[in-house]
């Protein structure tokens, strides 16, 4: 990694102060120097009794606490999928409604045509065109008027196509809209579903983390960096940081500076910046800022952009986490990840192998 770069990551880890993996000079997020963590004995040394117990106990905490923000980041998921569907449909309806202005507009002179041409027969008797050209005595007459028929007639057909074909085109996008707006109330409904399910283990989680003590937060704290650190530690033994060595695309540069400068910013579900984020708000709008329009969502990004290996992987590719892809980060090298991970937290600095990798994708490819 060069100067620039690692300077870049270390004043970013600084900022954060609780990354979960800390980097040495030159070796960016990969083992620190042996510094291993409190062992039951030395906790209790330090004061606590019991230790071993309450850790388990803490543990326990941990896992439900992770089961509850994993729950409520599939939530955000759906409201964010509910809300991007509610959007578009509400844009087609819009677009539908033009064509139906349009439509109208088009049918009315093509009516306003049929009546000139009614009237104009009707100033002539009322008579058709053959029967006036039958009386005519004039042979040259006779001709010119023949050919007006036969231009005549072809134009009548002509109005008459086209006045049905207008009408026709009026009823679809009727129908279209209707379709379109009941769409638009069922992701209306999907999306308050969606929202209440958030709250709802969020509140879930909070109220959990209500009930423990300074002390048994700080230590869960700890025992959180501490899974995360044995996750990345066990990533990186597998010797992968050796393989990946790919160089950013320009647009993936612009991707990571975005990403870069919101550290520190709050997670906020279903937000998409510039004051807060959800996991899946800060790539998408990362990349939006590079150029590049991807998903919103991070099943979506998963689903849609071009899946590459592990090995291949280079800063600003996506790593998409968890077996039903419920959360995002970006890559920006040297085994680190920037995301946005869950409420009461901020965007962060964090080991690329902290979490469950299901994928990385390319916005970019």
């Amino acid at each position: 990694m060069g100067a620039g770069k690692r300077g870049l990551v270390t004043a970013a880890v600084t900022v954060v102060c609780a990354v979960t993996v800390l980097a040495a000079p030159g070796t960016a997020f990969a083992s620190p120097s042996p510094s291993p963590s409190p062992t039951p004995s030395a906790s209790a040394t330090a004061g606590d009794t019991d230790t071993a117990g309450t850790n388990k106990d803490l543990e326990a905490v941990r896992q439900k606490l992770d089961d509850l923000y994993h729950d409520a980041a599939v939530a955000t998921d759906e409201y964010n999928a509910a809300e991007e569907a509610a959007d578009q449909q509400s844009a087609a309806i819009v677009a539908l409604a033009k064509k139906i202005v349009k439509g109208q507009e088009k049918l009315a002179e093509l009516e306003k045509r049929a009546g000139a041409a009614a009237a104009a027969q009707y100033r002539t008797g009322g008579l058709p065109d053959e029967a006036q050209l039958m009386l005519s005595d004039d042979p040259q007459q006779f001709l010119n008027g023949a050919g007006r028929i036969l231009q005549g007639q072809r134009a009548t057909k002509g109005l008459i196509a086209e006045m049905t074909r207008t009408q026709e085109d009026l009823e679809q996008y009727a129908k279209d809209a209707s379709t379109q707006w009941d769409k638009l109330e069922a992701n209306r409904k999907a999306k308050a579903a969606a929202k209440k399910k958030v709250k709802k283990q969020i509140a879930a989680a909070e109220e959990l983390e209500s009930q423990l003590e300074k002390e048994e937060k700080e230590r869960l704290a700890r025992l959180e960096q501490q899974a995360a650190y044995q996750a990345q530690t066990a990533w990186l033994d597998s010797g992968i940081l050796d393989e990946i060595n790919g160089k950013a695309s320009a647009q993936g540069k612009k991707a990571v500076e975005y990403a870069t400068a919101q550290i520190g910013k709050p997670y906020e579900w279903g937000a998409e910046g510039p004051g807060s984020y959800d996991c899946s708000g800060l790539t998408s709008q990362a990349w939006a800022s590079a150029g590049q329009a991807i998903p919103r969502t991070s099943q979506q990004q998963w689903k849609q952009l071009k899946h590459v290996d592990v090995a291949d992987m280079r800063p600003g590719d996506l790593i998409i986490y968890n077996d039903d892809a419920s959360h995002v980060a970006m890559y920006i090298g040297d085994g680190a990840i920037i995301h946005a991970p869950r409420p009461g937290r901020t965007v962060t600095i964090a080991g690329a192998g902290s979490m469950p990798i299901l994928a990385v994708v390319r916005p970019d490819a």
